[in-house]
């Protein structure tokens, strides 16, 4: 990994941060810390760094003594799920091209992705299959790699969607792909985005129009049932993909690929730098289509955050999010808010995003929140986040490339020092050329993060997981410790198995464990 991860240390300041930001006590049955300890902590906003377990400290004194061996240790680090991820951007470079050379696509003279026959000054996709300099000319041009220093990643990243867009069509195949490398990176969990019924949702938010009383809009969307023909759609869609995802990985065979056991559900994408009439119609959408469809959990705004309509609409996107969450209170909402720096923007954008979309918005867990200091009254935010659980959605990496953002300049230790849930994420592993480990890694050296807190990590990106059922752990996890739900204070009880069965979330954290178990025994020698 080395030459993709970038630190940049202060210590002295870190130290002091984490020194107020660690997570709280924890483990299953006899790794729990002693009552009195527990109790000693509580009164504290945000509770010390919790003591090891055995297990855990000879983990810990491993990494320290192999430094070196870091690059695996971080692969095979238990990593629970990835909440932030979309699915077009998370795919393999190489793999898109292998998908643009079977559709017999071109690639045309500014390295896009285009439709045959190929013109004057393109060429076939599937000579980048045999010509290795034309094939890193693509890759240059759909992902980070490579990318020359002093020019804007935030404008190089963004455009990499546009080039590489037509080789997307193929979301099982894509599915297939991102899923495995999640597998490979020892994670049971996948979130990612997608735009069901795209094409759909356009024309009916053409034919609708824009009106300002968004109860009336809503109801011309479902007039004569149209809304719920895209919702029909979009379950047609995700059958496709779903069954194009099991042949590519054989889940039906006697040797299925590891991305079969991955657990995925769907985040519905919506284009927020599109005409309102359109950003209104994919809310409704995918809100619906949540409650109607159990692959489907949430909706999501998409696009640079600093688009002029992303901007110029941003409190009515939120207004709209806050009607349509009254509409169909059981579907989840997570939000791209705060992926923002001075300079990019005015000043008075900097100072509202995060907030809105937390008390208009009702997003449940905000992406990136890199802004949090410029917003007015941060403090007040952080400790209502974490008082409402509202976790934070943090890919390091997409950070550094974007908006030049990392190290003690992110906001990272101080949403831990307020006892804000954060969760690490890949955000665009394809095109950032990364991997949820490398997030890990970077985590743990520019942050001096222990192996507990790591472990606490990853527990957190189950626990802010849109999974039905109960939680294996008590509330507030981050801020009172990783302590089991009375049911499973004896593990292997009649009572805690019932509890588990009724519980998918609760079994893919008690799964976790187990992982946690098998991979600190590698270090018990």
């Amino acid at each position: 990994m080395r030459g993709v991860i970038s630190v940049h240390r202060n210590a002295a300041r870190v130290h002091r941060l984490l020194m107020t930001a660690g997570l709280a006590a924890a483990a299953l049955a006899a790794s729990l810390p002693a009552g009195a300890a527990a109790r000693a902590a509580a009164p504290t906003p945000v509770p010390p760094p919790r003591p090891a377990t055995a297990a855990e400290a000879r983990t810990a004194a491993w990494l320290d003594a192999h430094p070196q061996r870091a690059g695996r240790f971080f692969q095979d680090l238990p990593k629970g799920g990835d909440l932030h991820n979309h699915l077009s951007g998370a795919v393999r470079t190489e793999y898109l091209i292998q998908l643009a050379a079977e559709d017999g696509l071109c690639i045309d003279a500014t390295m896009t992705a285009v439709a045959p026959p190929c013109g004057t000054g393109a060429r076939p996709a599937a000579d980048a299959l045999t010509d290795p300099a034309f094939q890193q000319e693509i890759v240059r041009a759909w992902s980070m790699q490579d990318f020359p220093q002093g020019q804007s990643g935030h404008d190089h990243f963004f455009a990499t969607f546009g080039k590489f867009g037509a080789a997307t069509s193929h979301r099982g195949k894509m599915l297939a792909d991102v899923a495995g490398s999640a597998a490979a990176q020892n994670q049971t969990y996948l979130e990612t985005m997608v735009s069901p019924a795209s094409a759909g949702a356009r024309q009916l938010a053409a034919d609708v129009g824009w009106d300002a009383d968004l109860a009336a809009l809503h109801r011309k969307l479902l007039a004569g049932g149209r809304l719920d023909q895209l919702v029909t759609t979009a379950k047609d869609e995700a059958d496709t993909a779903d069954a194009e995802f099991r042949r590519t990985a054989h889940c039906a065979t006697a040797t299925p690929d590891p991305a079969c056991a991955i657990t995925v559900r769907w985040v519905s994408q919506v284009s927020r730098n599109s005409a309102p009439e359109r950003v209104f119609t994919q809310i409704a959408l995918g809100l619906r289509l949540a409650e109607r469809d159990q692959r489907f959990v949430a909706v999501n705004l998409v696009q640079p955050e600093d688009g002029e309509i992303s901007l110029r609409d941003y409190r009515l996107h939120m207004r709209m999010l806050n009607h349509l969450h009254k509409v169909y209170p059981r579907a989840h909402i997570t939000l791209h808010a705060g992926e923002l720096v001075p300079g990019l923007v005015k000043p008075e954008d900097l100072t509202f995003h995060i907030d809105d979309a937390v008390r208009t918005g009702q997003a449940e867990r905000i992406g990136h929140g890199v802004d949090l200091v410029q917003e007015d009254d941060w403090r007040r935010l952080a400790r209502d986040m974490a008082r409402r659980q509202i976790a934070v959605e943090v890919p390091l990496t997409s950070n550094a490339q974007i908006l030049q953002v990392e190290g003690d300049e992110h906001p990272f230790p101080l949403y831990r020092k307020y006892g804000v849930p954060v969760v690490l994420s890949t955000d665009d592993p394809g095109v950032s050329r990364g991997d949820i480990g490398q997030e890990y890694l970077r985590a743990a050296r520019t942050y001096e993060l222990g192996y507990p807190e790591l472990k606490d990590l990853a527990r957190a990106s189950l626990e802010y997981a849109f999974l039905p059922g109960r939680s294996l752990w008590r509330p507030d996890p981050v801020r009172q410790g990783f302590r089991p739900v009375q049911e499973c204070q004896a593990p292997r009880s009649d009572r805690c198995t019932r509890f588990l069965a009724n519980s998918p979330k609760a079994r893919l954290e008690w799964r976790q464990e187990q992982s946690f178990r098998s991979f600190e025994a590698r270090y018990a020698r």
